[in-house]
């Protein structure tokens, strides 16, 4: 019986790829990112080396693809196709809600503080952490106002971007990161997501 050999086929590699990143994000939580090694990577998550750095480049870009993956959960939301038939506030409610229930599980809460405390020791991991992350999430949202610039009393698309990451995190995401509250649940996201989003509005709808 002949065995076929090749390229795997595009589920294959997805399940692969997902793998890999399930993995790292599993080792970086139980031994920072500075203690771990690629190859212990590659050895748990069955992929060879250069897999990961003919599609990642190395750790750092591997590290970056864990946090945009978490991003994609809550940027799909902007997109023009997501938007098409929801008024401005209903996307960004909906883009809140996903925003903030993935910031605050505990597992993302861990790597954020893990990132900031490795930060001046890895600089290339710190960046690749914010391009990923806050970056990226900036830029959609920027992109979302500037579609809808007739909506917003500010024409500066990226200061309502700033602005409405800042009211949404408030002082309540600081007081998570420092362990003196509970994470939230759909509910309490859900609230926060809604009173945050309607303040906001109030101060930049025309």
């Amino acid at each position: 019986m002949m065995i076929k050999c090749g390229r795997p086929r595009k589920g294959e590699e997805q399940l692969s790829r997902d793998r890999l990143l399930d993995t790292t994000t599993a080792l970086v939580l139980e031994h920072g990112y500075g203690n771990l090694s690629l190859e212990t990577i590659a050895r748990d998550a069955r992929v060879s080396m250069r897999t990961i750095y003919s599609q990642f480049g190395g750790k750092a870009g591997l590290f970056g693809a864990v946090i945009r993956r978490c991003s994609d959960q809550f940027v799909a939301c902007l997109s023009e196709e997501q938007a098409l038939d929801c008024s401005p506030e209903d996307v960004l409610v909906a883009f809140a809600k996903q925003f903030l229930f993935r910031i605050t599980r505990s597992d993302a809460m861990r790597i954020r503080a893990l990132i900031i405390g490795e930060s001046l020791r890895f600089p290339d991991v710190a960046a690749q952490y914010y391009e990923q992350g806050p970056q990226r999430t900036l830029e959609h949202l920027a992109q979302f106002f500037a579609r809808h610039a007739e909506y917003f009393a500010v024409e500066d698309a990226h200061v309502l971007a700033d602005q409405f990451l800042s009211v949404l995190r408030s002082e309540r995401f600081q007081k998570l990161q420092l362990g003196l509250e509970q994470t939230p649940d759909e509910a309490e996201i859900d609230a926060w997501a809604q009173q945050n989003t309607r303040l906001f509005l109030q101060g930049s709808r025309r």
